[in-house]
């Protein structure tokens, strides 16, 4: 069987994965999601991990990307040098056997400074091939580390990658924020006050103190302490992402959840984002991969 006749792809991340059986036509006929993330397993166990997906998704090939394919993963896949298109990725898939193949991820070295991804490539090039953005724009891809992704003529050419989200986790579970900050985040007026604020030119570690001070002080509800506090960090994120974006279209792709916040901060920043779905851009991603094996 041809892998571009049915297979299965799964996004393998650090504490998720998600797996979906694409049939020939690229359409997902069959998914699951869950918590099997590769922290949570021993390297001697993800064999029989990719035997269960098997079992849960049909008995066919199967295209892994994420952090799986991380020195800590199961089979390290090494990054490809940015610039780089989607024929560079398939150029370098690792083969762990006639079935199975992992796909690299992106590194860049520029001015001084090193930055990686995995995972988020494959939503990249998938995005394009599906016609979802441009062949040149500047992707902002929200999660635990937000990438701001540079596509040029369709290839990635840089990107930077912000520790927002893991920061935002970290101060909801411990330290002096941990017990303002533990509600619901919405984008509503403490939340754009917040993105305000991080948008200018301020020192983080300093501005986070405040909005203890701010409760205490009833200059701000403990009930907008969480909104407050993710519009602080997001508008220092968007803050650097404005930056590298000069007049190229902007996009927010991932889950709605989280791309609904940072095209409500850029909003507020003077900047019009378009949302694209990340799940329909891996799926594209993935198939376009699947037919490039041979």
């Amino acid at each position: 069987m041809r892998w571009a006749e049915a297979f299965i792809a799964v996004d393998w991340g650090t504490t998720n994965r998600r797996a979906y059986r694409i049939d020939e036509s690229g359409e997902c006929a069959a998914e699951f999601e869950d918590d099997r993330g590769i922290l949570s397993l021993a390297k001697a166990e993800i064999p029989a991990e990719v035997e269960a997906i098997r079992a849960r998704l049909g008995d066919l090939p199967l295209l892994l990307a994420g952090m799986i394919g991380s020195r800590n993963g199961w089979v390290e896949a090494p990054y490809a040098p940015c610039p780089a298109s989607i024929d560079d990725l398939a150029a370098r898939l690792i083969r762990v056997d006639d079935r199975t193949a992992i796909v690299p991820g992106l590194s860049v070295v520029e001015h001084g400074r090193a930055d990686v991804m995995r995972g988020e490539e494959v939503q990249m090039f998938g995005a394009h091939v599906a016609e979802l953005i441009p062949a040149t724009c500047l992707v902002c891809h929200p999660g635990t580390h937000n990438k701001w992704i540079r596509l040029d003529d369709g290839r990635i050419t840089s990107f930077r990658t912000v520790m927002t989200g893991e920061l935002f986790n970290l101060l909801r579970g411990r330290g002096a924020l941990a017990e303002l900050i533990g509600g619901d985040v919405s984008p509503g007026e403490a939340f754009r006050a917040g993105v305000k604020r991080g948008s200018e030119d301020i020192t983080l570690t300093a501005e986070l103190f405040t909005v203890r001070a701010q409760v205490l002080l009833d200059q701000l509800a403990h009930g907008d302490a969480a909104s407050f506090t993710s519009g602080l960090l997001i508008g220092t994120d968007i803050r650097l992402g404005l930056g590298m974006a000069g007049a190229a279209e902007l996009i927010v792709m991932g889950r709605p959840e989280l791309t609904g916040l940072y095209a409500a901060a850029l909003a507020e920043a003077g900047r019009v984002a378009r949302e694209v779905d990340g799940e329909a851009a891996f799926l594209a991603g993935a198939t376009a991969i699947a037919k490039k094996i041979r």
